[in-house]
Protein backbone atom coordinates (compact mmCIF):
# COMPACT_ATOMS: atom_id res chain seq x y z
CA UNK A 1 0.00 0.00 0.00
CA UNK A 2 1.17 3.78 -0.80
CA UNK A 3 1.30 5.76 2.21
CA UNK A 4 4.28 8.04 1.53
CA UNK A 5 4.99 9.98 -1.57
CA UNK A 6 8.03 11.94 -2.45
CA UNK A 7 6.77 14.87 -5.46
CA UNK A 8 9.36 17.06 -7.20
CA UNK A 9 8.42 19.78 -8.85
CA UNK A 10 5.99 20.72 -6.31
CA UNK A 11 6.37 24.24 -6.63
CA UNK A 12 6.04 24.07 -10.39
CA UNK A 13 2.18 23.67 -11.71
CA UNK A 14 1.49 20.25 -11.53
CA UNK A 15 3.25 20.41 -8.26
CA UNK A 16 1.10 23.24 -7.01
CA UNK A 17 -1.92 21.33 -8.51
CA UNK A 18 -1.61 18.34 -7.07
CA UNK A 19 -0.62 19.78 -3.61
CA UNK A 20 -4.18 21.45 -3.74
CA UNK A 21 -6.56 17.98 -4.09
CA UNK A 22 -8.54 17.21 -2.20
CA UNK A 23 -6.69 13.41 -1.86
CA UNK A 24 -3.84 15.23 -0.70
CA UNK A 25 -5.10 14.48 2.82
CA UNK A 26 -4.48 10.73 2.71
CA UNK A 27 -1.21 10.48 2.27
CA UNK A 28 2.00 11.57 3.88
CA UNK A 29 3.84 14.17 1.41
CA UNK A 30 7.35 14.90 0.75
CA UNK A 31 7.80 18.39 -1.62
CA UNK A 32 11.48 19.16 -0.64
CA UNK A 33 12.00 23.14 -2.60
CA UNK A 34 14.99 23.40 -4.71
CA UNK A 35 17.10 24.54 -1.88
CA UNK A 36 16.32 21.38 0.27
CA UNK A 37 17.16 18.75 -2.66
CA UNK A 38 18.74 20.21 -5.52
CA UNK A 39 18.12 17.07 -8.45
CA UNK A 40 21.10 18.46 -10.26
CA UNK A 41 23.09 17.15 -7.84
CA UNK A 42 23.20 13.01 -6.94
CA UNK A 43 24.40 12.96 -3.41
CA UNK A 44 21.53 15.32 -2.65
CA UNK A 45 18.72 13.48 -3.61
CA UNK A 46 19.99 10.27 -2.83
CA UNK A 47 20.52 11.28 0.63
CA UNK A 48 17.06 12.38 0.85
CA UNK A 49 15.88 9.10 -0.44
CA UNK A 50 17.84 7.10 1.84
CA UNK A 51 16.43 8.89 5.16
CA UNK A 52 12.50 9.25 3.87
CA UNK A 53 12.10 6.12 1.47
CA UNK A 54 8.64 7.02 0.12
CA UNK A 55 6.65 4.21 -0.87
CA UNK A 56 6.68 6.15 -4.22
CA UNK A 57 8.22 8.87 -6.29
CA UNK A 58 6.59 11.47 -8.87
CA UNK A 59 8.90 13.51 -11.01
CA UNK A 60 7.38 16.57 -11.86
CA UNK A 61 10.48 18.67 -11.47
CA UNK A 62 11.85 19.75 -14.96
CA UNK A 63 12.03 23.13 -16.85
CA UNK A 64 10.06 23.84 -18.92
CA UNK A 65 8.86 27.13 -21.13
CA UNK A 66 6.96 28.01 -24.09
CA UNK A 67 8.44 27.74 -27.68
CA UNK A 68 10.39 31.13 -27.08
CA UNK A 69 12.09 29.67 -24.44
CA UNK A 70 12.76 26.50 -25.95
CA UNK A 71 14.48 27.90 -29.27
CA UNK A 72 16.77 30.38 -26.85
CA UNK A 73 17.56 27.71 -24.08
CA UNK A 74 17.90 24.15 -26.05
CA UNK A 75 21.51 23.85 -23.61
CA UNK A 76 19.52 24.56 -20.89
CA UNK A 77 16.35 22.37 -21.64
CA UNK A 78 18.52 19.16 -23.08
CA UNK A 79 21.14 18.99 -19.91
CA UNK A 80 19.12 20.19 -16.74
CA UNK A 81 15.97 18.31 -17.80
CA UNK A 82 18.74 15.09 -18.50
CA UNK A 83 20.60 15.31 -15.04
CA UNK A 84 17.72 15.57 -13.38
CA UNK A 85 15.69 12.90 -14.81
CA UNK A 86 19.53 10.79 -14.25
CA UNK A 87 19.51 11.82 -10.58
CA UNK A 88 16.30 10.86 -9.80
CA UNK A 89 15.91 7.49 -11.33
CA UNK A 90 19.35 6.07 -10.60
CA UNK A 91 18.85 7.30 -6.63
CA UNK A 92 15.69 5.76 -6.59
CA UNK A 93 17.33 2.46 -7.82
CA UNK A 94 19.69 2.79 -5.09
CA UNK A 95 17.72 3.12 -2.41
CA UNK A 96 15.42 0.50 -3.45
CA UNK A 97 12.18 2.65 -4.03
CA UNK A 98 10.58 0.47 -6.78
CA UNK A 99 7.38 2.72 -7.53
CA UNK A 100 7.84 6.09 -9.86
CA UNK A 101 5.85 7.87 -11.99
CA UNK A 102 7.97 9.84 -14.21
CA UNK A 103 5.95 12.94 -16.08
CA UNK A 104 6.65 13.24 -19.52
CA UNK A 105 5.80 15.45 -22.44
CA UNK A 106 3.75 15.36 -26.10
CA UNK A 107 6.72 16.55 -27.31
CA UNK A 108 8.35 13.42 -27.56
CA UNK A 109 6.33 12.44 -30.70
CA UNK A 110 6.99 12.87 -33.88
CA UNK A 111 6.91 16.02 -36.00
CA UNK A 112 4.17 16.81 -38.81
CA UNK A 113 2.07 13.75 -37.75
CA UNK A 114 -1.77 14.85 -38.20
CA UNK A 115 -3.36 11.74 -36.51
CA UNK A 116 -3.52 10.46 -32.55
CA UNK A 117 -0.11 10.22 -31.15
CA UNK A 118 -0.19 6.85 -29.55
CA UNK A 119 2.49 5.34 -27.34
CA UNK A 120 4.21 3.21 -29.70
CA UNK A 121 5.19 6.26 -31.73
CA UNK A 122 7.90 7.12 -29.70
CA UNK A 123 11.43 7.21 -31.44
CA UNK A 124 9.93 6.49 -34.71
CA UNK A 125 10.28 10.04 -36.50
CA UNK A 126 11.96 13.06 -36.79
CA UNK A 127 11.55 15.94 -33.47
CA UNK A 128 10.02 18.77 -33.82
CA UNK A 129 12.94 21.41 -33.88
CA UNK A 130 11.80 24.49 -31.68
CA UNK A 131 11.36 21.88 -28.74
CA UNK A 132 13.79 19.34 -29.85
CA UNK A 133 16.34 19.61 -26.77
CA UNK A 134 13.47 19.18 -24.51
CA UNK A 135 11.63 16.24 -26.42
CA UNK A 136 15.25 14.50 -25.90
CA UNK A 137 15.87 14.97 -22.37
CA UNK A 138 12.17 13.95 -21.88
CA UNK A 139 12.80 10.83 -23.81
CA UNK A 140 16.25 9.96 -21.99
CA UNK A 141 14.41 10.00 -19.05
CA UNK A 142 11.04 7.77 -20.29
CA UNK A 143 13.69 4.85 -22.00
CA UNK A 144 15.96 4.56 -18.21
CA UNK A 145 12.81 4.49 -16.37
CA UNK A 146 12.33 1.04 -18.76
CA UNK A 147 15.89 -0.22 -18.35
CA UNK A 148 15.99 0.44 -14.67
CA UNK A 149 12.38 -1.80 -15.16
CA UNK A 150 13.90 -4.75 -16.99
CA UNK A 151 17.21 -4.95 -15.16
CA UNK A 152 15.60 -5.07 -11.53
CA UNK A 153 12.59 -7.82 -10.74
CA UNK A 154 9.64 -6.60 -8.69
CA UNK A 155 10.81 -2.26 -10.23
CA UNK A 156 7.69 -0.66 -11.85
CA UNK A 157 8.86 2.87 -12.98
CA UNK A 158 6.23 4.09 -15.50
CA UNK A 159 5.92 7.65 -17.75
CA UNK A 160 2.72 9.45 -18.26
CA UNK A 161 2.37 12.00 -20.92
CA UNK A 162 0.16 14.48 -20.82
CA UNK A 163 -1.07 16.89 -23.41
CA UNK A 164 -0.52 20.74 -23.06
CA UNK A 165 -1.74 21.62 -19.58
CA UNK A 166 -3.07 24.97 -18.18
CA UNK A 167 -4.57 26.49 -14.99
CA UNK A 168 -4.29 27.66 -11.70
CA UNK A 169 -0.56 28.40 -10.57
CA UNK A 170 0.82 28.23 -14.17
CA UNK A 171 3.84 30.94 -15.99
CA UNK A 172 1.68 33.64 -17.64
CA UNK A 173 4.85 35.42 -18.77
CA UNK A 174 5.05 35.79 -22.26
CA UNK A 175 8.46 34.82 -22.68
CA UNK A 176 8.64 31.48 -20.96
CA UNK A 177 4.69 30.98 -20.36
CA UNK A 178 3.25 28.20 -22.72
CA UNK A 179 0.47 29.20 -25.63
CA UNK A 180 -2.98 29.43 -23.06
CA UNK A 181 -1.36 31.23 -20.21
CA UNK A 182 0.07 33.86 -22.99
CA UNK A 183 -3.05 34.13 -24.40
CA UNK A 184 -4.67 35.05 -21.32
CA UNK A 185 -2.14 37.69 -20.37
CA UNK A 186 -2.09 39.40 -23.64
CA UNK A 187 -5.79 39.37 -23.99
CA UNK A 188 -6.63 40.36 -20.42
CA UNK A 189 -3.71 43.77 -20.97
CA UNK A 190 -5.48 44.48 -24.43
CA UNK A 191 -8.52 45.06 -22.58
CA UNK A 192 -7.44 46.79 -19.16
CA UNK A 193 -5.00 48.96 -21.88
CA UNK A 194 -8.16 49.59 -24.22
CA UNK A 195 -5.88 47.94 -27.40
CA UNK A 196 -8.23 46.77 -29.72
CA UNK A 197 -5.90 44.33 -31.48
CA UNK A 198 -4.11 41.27 -30.61
CA UNK A 199 -1.13 39.86 -32.21
CA UNK A 200 -0.90 35.88 -33.18
CA UNK A 201 1.83 34.03 -34.13
CA UNK A 202 1.19 32.39 -37.46
CA UNK A 203 -2.14 32.26 -39.22
CA UNK A 204 -3.95 30.84 -36.06
CA UNK A 205 -4.66 27.36 -37.79
CA UNK A 206 -2.04 24.83 -35.91
CA UNK A 207 -3.94 22.60 -33.72
CA UNK A 208 -3.25 21.88 -30.04
CA UNK A 209 -4.78 19.75 -27.22
CA UNK A 210 -5.14 21.70 -23.66
CA UNK A 211 -6.64 19.67 -20.67
CA UNK A 212 -6.94 21.65 -16.99
CA UNK A 213 -4.11 20.75 -14.89
CA UNK A 214 -6.31 19.97 -11.93
CA UNK A 215 -7.33 17.56 -13.34
CA UNK A 216 -3.90 16.45 -14.42
CA UNK A 217 -3.66 16.38 -10.62
CA UNK A 218 -6.79 13.96 -10.17
CA UNK A 219 -5.38 11.57 -12.74
CA UNK A 220 -2.42 11.10 -10.51
CA UNK A 221 -4.28 10.34 -7.38
CA UNK A 222 -6.08 7.93 -9.36
CA UNK A 223 -2.57 6.12 -10.46
CA UNK A 224 -1.75 5.99 -7.01
CA UNK A 225 -4.59 4.68 -6.28
CA UNK A 226 -4.78 2.26 -9.05
CA UNK A 227 -1.15 2.15 -9.53
CA UNK A 228 -0.71 -1.49 -11.16
CA UNK A 229 -3.32 -1.35 -13.86
CA UNK A 230 -1.64 1.88 -15.26
CA UNK A 231 0.47 0.87 -18.38
CA UNK A 232 4.48 1.74 -18.15
CA UNK A 233 3.88 4.41 -21.01
CA UNK A 234 0.42 6.36 -21.19
CA UNK A 235 -0.89 9.64 -22.65
CA UNK A 236 -3.10 11.44 -20.59
CA UNK A 237 -5.32 13.83 -22.25
CA UNK A 238 -8.76 15.25 -23.25
CA UNK A 239 -9.07 13.38 -26.45
CA UNK A 240 -9.49 16.08 -28.74
CA UNK A 241 -8.10 19.49 -29.86
CA UNK A 242 -8.51 23.15 -31.13
CA UNK A 243 -6.84 25.88 -33.22
CA UNK A 244 -4.72 28.12 -31.70
CA UNK A 245 -6.97 31.46 -32.96
CA UNK A 246 -10.21 29.09 -31.31
CA UNK A 247 -8.46 29.38 -28.06
CA UNK A 248 -7.96 33.08 -28.91
CA UNK A 249 -11.61 33.78 -29.05
CA UNK A 250 -12.63 31.68 -26.10
CA UNK A 251 -10.44 33.79 -23.99
CA UNK A 252 -11.64 36.65 -25.49
CA UNK A 253 -15.24 35.72 -24.61
CA UNK A 254 -13.88 34.72 -21.24
CA UNK A 255 -12.79 38.08 -20.64
CA UNK A 256 -15.63 39.95 -23.11
CA UNK A 257 -12.75 41.76 -25.27
CA UNK A 258 -14.48 42.69 -28.69
CA UNK A 259 -11.18 43.48 -30.50
CA UNK A 260 -9.64 41.83 -33.55
CA UNK A 261 -6.67 39.56 -33.93
CA UNK A 262 -3.73 39.81 -36.75
CA UNK A 263 -1.79 37.40 -37.78
CA UNK A 264 2.41 37.41 -37.94
CA UNK A 265 3.06 35.07 -40.29
CA UNK A 266 6.96 35.33 -39.63
CA UNK A 267 7.06 33.91 -36.60
CA UNK A 268 7.47 30.08 -35.64
CA UNK A 269 4.06 28.28 -34.79
CA UNK A 270 5.76 24.49 -34.39
CA UNK A 271 3.68 21.53 -35.66
CA UNK A 272 0.85 21.81 -37.25
CA UNK A 273 -0.86 19.30 -35.00
CA UNK A 274 -0.29 17.78 -31.95
CA UNK A 275 -3.27 15.26 -30.01
CA UNK A 276 -2.58 12.47 -28.02
CA UNK A 277 -4.53 9.33 -28.79
CA UNK A 278 -6.53 8.56 -25.34
CA UNK A 279 -7.59 4.78 -26.26
CA UNK A 280 -5.67 3.20 -23.57
CA UNK A 281 -6.52 5.89 -20.85
CA UNK A 282 -9.93 4.75 -21.58
CA UNK A 283 -9.42 1.45 -20.53
CA UNK A 284 -8.32 2.66 -17.32
CA UNK A 285 -11.41 4.03 -16.54
CA UNK A 286 -10.38 8.16 -15.90
CA UNK A 287 -11.58 10.79 -18.19
CA UNK A 288 -10.79 14.66 -17.98
CA UNK A 289 -14.06 16.26 -16.21
CA UNK A 290 -13.31 19.89 -16.63
CA UNK A 291 -14.62 21.39 -20.14
CA UNK A 292 -12.68 24.05 -21.98
CA UNK A 293 -14.91 27.23 -21.46
CA UNK A 294 -15.11 26.01 -17.73
CA UNK A 295 -11.13 25.74 -17.14
CA UNK A 296 -10.16 28.76 -19.00
CA UNK A 297 -13.19 30.78 -16.66
CA UNK A 298 -10.93 29.69 -13.43
CA UNK A 299 -7.66 30.62 -15.08
CA UNK A 300 -8.88 33.86 -16.01
CA UNK A 301 -10.38 34.46 -12.72
CA UNK A 302 -6.87 33.11 -10.94
CA UNK A 303 -4.79 35.37 -13.45
CA UNK A 304 -7.08 38.72 -12.28
CA UNK A 305 -6.51 37.85 -8.54
CA UNK A 306 -3.14 36.12 -8.15
CA UNK A 307 -0.72 37.33 -10.96
CA UNK A 308 -1.53 40.23 -13.42
CA UNK A 309 0.06 42.92 -11.07
CA UNK A 310 2.92 41.06 -11.16
CA UNK A 311 3.71 40.72 -15.00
Amino acid sequence: MIKSILITGGSGLVGKNFMEHKDIKNYNIFSPSHADVDLLKFDQINDFLKEKKPDLIIHAAGIVGGIQANIKNPVKFLTQNTDMGKNLLLAAQEQNIKRLINLSSSCVYPKNYTKPLNEELILTGELEPTNEAYAIGKIFTQKLCSYINSENFGFSYKTLIPCNLFGKFDNFDLESGHLLSNIINKIYNAKKNGNKKVQIWGDGSVRREFMYAADLADFLFYSIKNFEIIPSTLNVGIGHDYSVLDYYKAVAKSLSWKGDFIFDLSKPVGQKQKMVSIEKLKKTGWYSSTNLDVAIDLTVKYFDEECQNAL
